[in-house]
């Protein structure tokens, strides 16, 4: 044997590839003038897949294992190069490693709300977000649809048109499905089977598909959640005309409390109360049809009366309803220089110059009798 055989011989081309990166779905093998030996190693490692394109022309894929690049481990080339008794020279190709191991973690959400008719709420929207992974299935058709001859392709560059495709089939699925927004939640698991199925058909045409697709949260939006945490307040709450009356105290309460507050506003606010507690008393539906019994109207809410508070010695005592000061002033502990307040005044002012108190101290007794 020659030295140029000993040396052609010991000189065999190796060609694998070894990833650290973790975000690298293809890699292209570099080398000079991409001409590869006639009998070089190609070791093919698991998760991984080696597609060859000679001029242009989409060659053999490898799958996992160890090849000597020989005629009879490729088919498709030996045909492109018309090889019929084999080959010794160097052919140029080019190898581009595909990684078909799953890639995890990835992140999905909706932009914008996705509108959808409810069939309780009727049409509202909602926001969602999630995780999926993805995974390279057909090696061939991911590099003719999406690499193209780009020599490093990472996940970076797909993710954000998988997304799209995520959010246009969940908002597609979410939308027919007719599950109720407050049944969502209990439902997550299978509209994320819905949503992969219909995924996995898309993406099958580039080659691609999704193992695993997670509903993390679907959230309405922030007015709809306020208006629900209301509804479900009132559930908790029973009665619904105790529960106006109460709401309607606390709204008064709140109102007295306030130093600039309106006894108007507060009288304004039950008044809203009564009018809601009438309105509920209709009927779940709101107004009974004309061909029920119709019920009386109800009257309408009595005027909210005026208390007062009285400030003595540094302290304040009351409320005390309008015929109490009467009653105090007939006695005579409260005379016209007693301070008082009441809801919507300007701060303490003395008895008499409130209009409506000053006439309790103007009503003198009828003459006595004559003899």
């Amino acid at each position: 044997m020659g030295i140029l055989d000993f040396l052609t011989g010991e000189f065999i081309d190796v060609i694998h590839w070894v990833d650290d990166t973790r975000d690298t779905m293809v890699w292209r093998f570099e080398r000079e003038d991409h001409e590869i030996k006639y009998g070089a190693k190609l070791t093919v490692r698991e998760g991984q897949a080696a597609v060859f394109v000679h001029e242009g022309q989409l060659a053999d894929v490898f799958t996992p294992g160890l090849y000597m690049l020989e005629t009879n481990n490729m088919p498709i080339m030996t045909t492109l190069q018309h090889w019929d008794h084999g080959f010794q020279s160097p052919f140029k190709s080019e190898i581009y490693f595909v990684s078909t191991t799953r890639f995890n973690d990835l992140k999905w959400g909706t932009k914008n709300p996705i509108m959808l008719r409810d069939p309780e709420f009727g049409p509202t929207r909602i926001r969602a977000y999630g995780t999926y992974s993805v995974r390279v299935n057909d090696a061939a058709r991911f590099l003719t649809e999406i690499v193209g001859t780009d020599g490093e392709f990472t996940m970076d560059e797909i993710s954000f048109q998988i997304r799209n495709i995520i959010v246009q089939s969940f908002s597609r699925v979410i939308a027919g499905a007719g599950i109720p927004v407050l049944d969502m939640a209990a439902n997550t698991a299978d509209l994320g089977k819905l949503v992969a199925a219909e995924l996995s058909a898309v993406v099958a045409e580039y080659g691609l598909t999704i193992p695993e697709f997670y509903i993390e949260n679907i959230s309405l939006p922030p007015a709809v959640e306020e208006a629900l945490d209301k509804r479900t307040s009132m559930g908790l709450a029973g009665d619904l005309g105790k529960f106006t009356q109460y709401s309607a105290a606390e709204a008064m309460t709140a109102a007295a409390r306030a130093p600039g507050g309106s006894g108007m506003g507060a009288g304004l606010g039950m008044g809203m109360g009564m009018a809601m507690a009438q309105q509920l008393g209709q009927g779940p539906w709101g107004a009974i049809p004309q061909q029920q019994t119709a019920v009386p109207a109800a009257p309408p809410p009595p005027p909210v009366e005026t208390v007062w508070h009285i400030a003595e010695g540094g302290q304040t005592h009351g409320p005390y309803s309008r015929a109490a000061m009467g009653r105090m002033a007939a006695k005579g502990s409260l005379s016209r220089e007693s301070h008082v307040w009441t809801a919507g005044q300007d701060g303490w002012k003395r008895a008499g110059e409130v209009a409506a108190l000053a006439q309790l101290f103007t009503i003198l007794p009828p003459p006595p009798p004559t003899e």
